[in-house]
This record gives structure tokens, sequence and C-alpha cells, in this order.
């Protein structure tokens, strides 16, 4: 089976919200859809099955930097791909699942080093930081060298240190998507380069237009390469869309993506915090109606519901999972921290809805794990958060589907930020 997408319905309400069904070689996708992160191949404390049956995801994203180090690409291959290698099968049939390019490492390691911030900053962050530099400085940071950090970034790729022992290794366009292909997941993503919130728009401007000379040699490595050396099966290869807060950049990537030969898009790179909806817009009004959107790294429920909103598809973050090791809780009312004195009594369920896996335990039970340092803390708690995505994303599928997505909306939002 190839790769395809169908819309099923367009809202009413809002002009670019959108549900429909990813087709993949191993399975169907129903959209709008949050995508589990399995970084290493690997969700952690939690098994395959407990991804599938009790948070009920419908696919899962690997990273490329990771595996590529440990356990390496080829060993991967030998596997017959990420998905199978860690079980992420159902009646013996493998699952959908994600690769994404290695270019948020890039970010990560590279330009943004230094700075303190993530892929999202808000616009007093990014004012402040603007009022204290010069018109030389900006210019030193647009070109400026990075090789005392971890990445450094150069027209051709990226050259890096390891995260596990420092050794050199270098990706281009052309290497990530070998990578990929051994990796075998039905969706991956092109090589691009991921900039700082912070980072000025003359940069943002050079990196937007090396990501698209990037895409496009990537795209033509992927055509070259053929079936995945995993799995024998074609890949969809998804453009990723930069241009950082600017609406002239953000517009301007998203028509020259849009009129390369992708299977769907990737919306990357970096947001004002306040204006993150409206950067999506900007690119969904541009991009290919017929195509899958993919929302990278965003996971905040809000953001995801104005995404969906503004025309998003498909979410991954590793958010749920990394709050909840620390024992940190989504709940319908806001997020609460399980460790709190108050909970060490509280014999209510840890998920009010009684359908849910972790609606078997109290949160005091789950307030002692945490307090006890057991391991089970963590799976369960990582259960919960990620049920209560799929769930919410899920929901506003429902919603969108019978008309009712802006009631939905306004309704999750009033009782969770209230």
């Amino acid at each position: 089976m190839s790769f395809s997408f169908e819309i099923t319905h367009n809202s009413k309400e809002a002009p670019l919200a959108r549900s429909g069904v990813i087709h993949t070689p191993h399975g169907d996708i129903q959209t709008p859809a949050f995508i589990t992160v399995g970084t290493k191949a690997t969700v952690k404390a939690l098994t395959a099955e407990q991804i599938r049956d009790a948070v009920g995801a419908q696919a899962v994203l690997a990273n490329t930097y990771h595996l590529y180090l440990e356990p390496g690409d080829e060993i991967v291959a030998k596997h017959g791909g990420f998905p199978k290698m860690m079980n992420w099968q159902k009646d013996g049939k493998v699952l959908p699942s994600v690769t994404d390019s290695g270019g948020f490492q890039v970010f990560s390691l590279g330009q943004a080093l230094g700075h303190g911030v993530s892929k999202i900053a808000t616009s007093e962050e990014i004012s402040a930081y603007e009022s204290t530099l010069s018109k030389r400085e900006e210019k030193e940071i647009a070109q400026e060298s990075i090789h005392e950090k971890m990445a450094h970034i150069d027209e051709d790729g990226v050259t890096f240190k390891s995260v596990i022992d420092g050794s050199k290794h270098r990706f281009t366009p052309e290497r990530s998507m070998q990578i990929q292909h051994n990796l075998g997941a039905d969706i991956f993503f092109a090589f691009d380069e991921c900039t700082s919130p912070l980072a000025p728009i003359t940069y943002q401007k050079e990196a937007m237009d090396r990501t698209h000379r990037w895409a496009k040699r990537s795209l033509d490595e992927h055509k070259r390469l053929g079936v995945s050396a995993a799995t024998g099966e074609m890949q969809a290869l998804f453009g990723v869309v930069q241009g950082g807060a600017y609406e002239e950049l953000r517009r301007e990537s998203a028509k020259i993506l849009g009129a390369m030969d992708f299977d769907g898009y990737g919306i990357g790179g970096s947001f004002t915090k306040d204006d993150m909806a409206t950067a999506v817009r900007w690119v969904c009004e541009e991009l290919p109606v017929g195509k899958p959107r993919h929302l990278l790294g965003i996971g905040e429920p809000l953001d995801m519901l104005l995404a969906i909103e503004n025309g998003i598809d498909t979410f991954d973050c590793v958010a749920p999972t990394r709050i909840g090791r620390n024992g940190t809780l989504y709940t319908l009312d806001g997020r609460i921290n399980i460790t709190n004195a108050k909970y060490k009594d509280d014999m209510s369920p840890v998920s009010e809805d009684a359908t849910w896996y972790t609606h078997g335990y109290t949160k005091s039970y789950l307030s002692h794990l945490f307090r006890a340092d057991e391991m089970l803390a963590a799976t369960l708690a990582s259960i919960h958060n990620l049920k209560f995505l799929t769930a919410l994303v899920d929901d506003a599928r429902k919603a969108l589907q019978e008309g009712r997505f802006m009631e939905f909306k306004n309704s999750f939002i009033a009782r969770y930020y209230k």
C-alpha cells in the first residue's frame, strides 16, 4: 500500500481546520492526531503494548540523530526498521511510524547553544534580547563561527560531536536520507536547519534559504534511494517550513517548499510563543491543501488546539513524558505536581475517565511511588500524560467532525487555564 492523504471533513467554523486520514504502508492515521515520541525507539519506561493499548497512540516518532549514534542505523535496518525493533506491532503487523531529520539537534547543539532558550520564546524575551544588540553584533551573530559548540553548520551540512562520547560526525541532507531509509519509518523529514527564536532576521533568512537548498537535495537523494533499505516499502518524505516568527519568511518558505514534490510538510523552526498560532496560519494558507501538515515539537494543549484550528493535522512532542517523569500530570483543571503534600492522602483516581488505564490508581498511590523513587511512577505518569494529549486531540477531531470544534476548544481552555 502506498502513501496518501484524504480530507474527510472541513470545518465550517474554522476555514483551515480539517480532519482526514493518512494512509501509510503500515496502516492509517486518523487526523488530527498526536504522535507519541519514542526518541531512541523507545518511550521511556513504557512497552510498545502500553503505547498502543493504554495510550491509544496511532503512530510513534523516533529520532534520527539518536538512533544514528546508538545503536547505529545499520543495526536498526537489520531489524527491519525501528518499529519492528521496538515491537511496534499489532497482531504481527507493524504500525505507522515517523522519524525526524536530525535538524532540531543542529539547532539545540549549534546556533541556539548558549542562548538559554528553546525553539519558542515570548515576544518580550525576543525584544529584550534584540535591545542589547548593536548592528555590529547582529552581523556577528548572523555570521558567527560556532566551532566551539557541539555543532557547526556550513552550506553542505553540519559537523557535530556525539553527546555520548564527543566523537565527531557529519550530517548532510544526503546522509540524513540514507540514515532514515535504514530506520524504515513510513514518514520522514527532509534535513533542515532550525534556528533560535532570538536569531535576527538576517540569520533567519540565511537559514531558511539553506533549508530550501537542503530540501531539494533531500528530495533528490530520497528518489535516488527508492524504497526503504529496512522495509522494502516506499516512504513518504515531508519538507520542513522555516522562517522563524516573520510572516514574509514563513509564507515564502511555504510557497517554495509547496512547489516541490513532497508528500507532506512539517512546520519547524522557532516561534514567538504568543503568535505561534498566527505563524501556523500563515504557513497553512500557503501550503497545498491536499497534503498533510505536521507541527514539529509542539505539545502544549492550547497550542495544539489553536494549531488544529489553523490547519495542522499531526503533532509530536516529548513534553508529556518528560514532565511526567518529574511528577507533573495533565488534568482537565490544569497541571498538577503529584509529589505535593496534598496528594499524599488523596484517594481520587489519577484520571477521571474510568476507561483510562490510570483510573485504576489513586493519586495517593502515585504520589507514594514518586516519593519512594519507584520506577513504576514514571511509567504510570507517562501513560497518563500521553493518554491525556492523545485523547485531547481525538476529542478535538470528533468535535470538528460534528461541527462543534470552537465550542469544544473554548470549553477546554476555560477549564484548563482558569
